[in-house]
């Protein structure tokens, strides 16, 4: 059995492999490879016919998706004096939170409620007891960060996140949401907003529970606007919020809109290749990659949102890393899952976690692949999720043999383990991770890394110029893929699986996995 070194420079990732994988999924042919849309069956294809050329076992998971795509023009405010109309786009984004053709608000009252939490684990509840149910409710983005034994300090979990904002305001069968943003809560600017909440909204298909009638978001400016319709300081009250005494407080204004939706069902599909591993105990096991393949299709002008680096680049690293393990399996198995529906709320990951093709409790580790570096080499590795499990260890004896360092996310503020398919496994408990290089480029001055991040986040991600170009460097790309072979490589041959550090978030649902899989023996 030749060693992983010697099977890389056997069999080695190259950049011109990257780049042609990449190429062919972000080209116009695939117009943007938008859920359920001709280019997303084109991205399968492909993916399919690389996958069985492997000799690999290549399965289609249908994933069922309702598409609604409905926005009102304006949504008007009423207080006892006076009254506000905001312009959808501009102002608000606002979208249908449920499958119906008609979404529909009267009067219904304006609820702020600080970062809308319920945290039992951290002595934390906006809610205190009030009953919400038919209110809209306005929520601050982000979760608190003053107090480092709350919420991580600065670093975001998913109680920071929107998804999450939404869930638990339908649990406590509210009317509607209306999130406040500002770049430095959300971690991207409003423009990212208006292009990822414009055209047809997907889900899977919902169940008979409530469900809200308007998801919204609203720029920090038109939310001055709204609060001064009392006489309330928008300040003073986010202030107020940062504390766990804080409790709701009635805006004295109501909300009336209606807007019609177009509701269509489609579907789209998990493509799966399984690679059987070699240990007749361990190949129970599976060790599972995954990147997404869908993007943004096309914009309501017509232009196409490729999605190069977002993440045509990860379903190429995906290959090469199929085509590498299929040259030499290792113990465990190896699924390779091209997913669905990511830019639609990791709809496809979802689908394959809650219909898996192996017992979660059988389920090694997962490593997401989402978005190769293009900027050249770096001497560091950034690890979204730093801390979390014991698959850091691997990770770190393979980056040190390629001379670099392991870090954590420069940007945990951001929240961006709860933001990619990752996710998803996690809250199943199983191991997961997401990493890539860092901000330390060879060769570029210090700080370089940090504004090509900026740079990348304001002016390509979710924007049409997210494209293939002659400036891609793509050596910095053939080192991590490298590090992701020999992570899974390392997990794959492991005489245990990987855990979740003691007293992680995560760790309790892998322990319940566990356990239910030993008693169903």
């Amino acid at each position: 059995m030749l060693s992983l070194s010697l099977l890389l420079a056997a069999t080695p990732i190259t950049a011109a492999e990257l780049r042609a994988h990449t190429g062919f999924l972000a080209s116009d042919l695939l117009e943007g490879r938008g859920p359920g849309t001709r280019g997303d069956a084109l991205a399968q294809a492909y993916v399919t016919a690389q996958l069985e050329a492997l000799g690999l076992q290549v399965s289609s998971q249908p994933v069922d998706l309702v598409g609604v795509d409905g926005h009102p023009e304006t949504l008007s405010f009423t207080a006892p004096k006076t009254s506000l109309a905001l312009r959808h786009h501009h102002d608000v984004i606002a979208v249908s939170g449920h499958q119906r053709e008609v979404s529909e608000l009267r009067d219904a009252e304006l609820l702020f409620v600080g970062y809308g939490i319920t945290a039992p684990e951290f002595d934390w509840d906006d809610f205190k007891g009030v009953d919400v149910k038919g209110k809209v409710l306005v929520v601050m983005n982000n979760d608190p960060e003053r107090d480092p034994r709350r919420f991580g300090g600065k670093a975001r979990l998913w109680y920071g996140r929107w998804d999450y904002k939404y869930e638990r305001a339908r649990q406590l069968g509210a009317a509607g949401v209306l999130i406040i943003h500002t770049t430095p809560s959300a971690g991207y600017p409003w423009q990212v907003v208006q292009t990822s909440w414009s055209g047809a909204q997907f889900d899977l298909p919902a169940d008979a529970g409530h469900q809200l009638e308007l998801k919204g978001w609203v720029t920090e400016a038109a939310a001055r606007r709204l609060f001064a319709l009392t006489g309330k300081s928008l300040d003073g009250l986010r202030a107020k919020a940062e504390g766990p005494r804080f409790v709701p407080v009635p805006l004295g204004v109501t909300l009336s809109t209606r807007f019609t939706n177009v509701v269509a069902t489609t579907r789209s599909a998990n493509v799966l290749g399984l690679l059987e591993g070699t240990d007749e105990a361990l190949k129970r096991e599976v060790v599972v990659y995954t990147a997404h393949h869908d993007h943004l299709g096309r914009g309501a002008d017509g232009t196409i949102y490729n999605g190069a680096v977002d993440n045509a680049s990860g379903v190429a690293a995906l290959l090469a890393l199929a085509r590498l393990f299929s040259a030499q399996p290792p113990k465990r198995s190896v699924l390779f899952a091209a997913v669905a529906a990511e830019e639609q709320g990791l709809l496809g990951s979802q689908y394959l976690v809650e219909h898996p093709p192996v017992p979660l409790a059988r389920m090694a580790a997962n490593l997401n692949l989402d978005g190769l570096n293009v900027l050249g080499r770096a001497r560091d590795v950034s690890v979204v999720g730093f801390g979390k499990s014991s698959l850091d260890a691997h990770l770190i004896a393979a980056a040190q043999r390629q001379g670099r360092v392991v870090r954590p996310d420069a940007l945990s503020d951001r929240g961006f383990f709860y933001r990619g398919d990752q996710f998803n496994f996690a809250k199943r408990g199983v191991p997961a991770t997401w990493f890539s290089s860092g901000q330390d480029f060879i060769g570029r001055p210090a700080g370089w890394g940090a504004k090509q991040r900026e740079a990348w986040e304001s002016q390509r991600y979710h924007q049409p110029s997210d494209d293939v170009t002659p400036e891609w460097d793509l050596s910095g790309a053939v080192e991590d893929v490298q590090l992701y072979y020999e992570l899974g490589a390392a997990v794959g041959n492991a005489p245990a699986m990987p855990t979740w550090t003691k007293g992680d978030e995560f760790e309790a649902a892998r322990l319940e996995s566990l356990r239910s899989l030993g008693s169903s023996r």
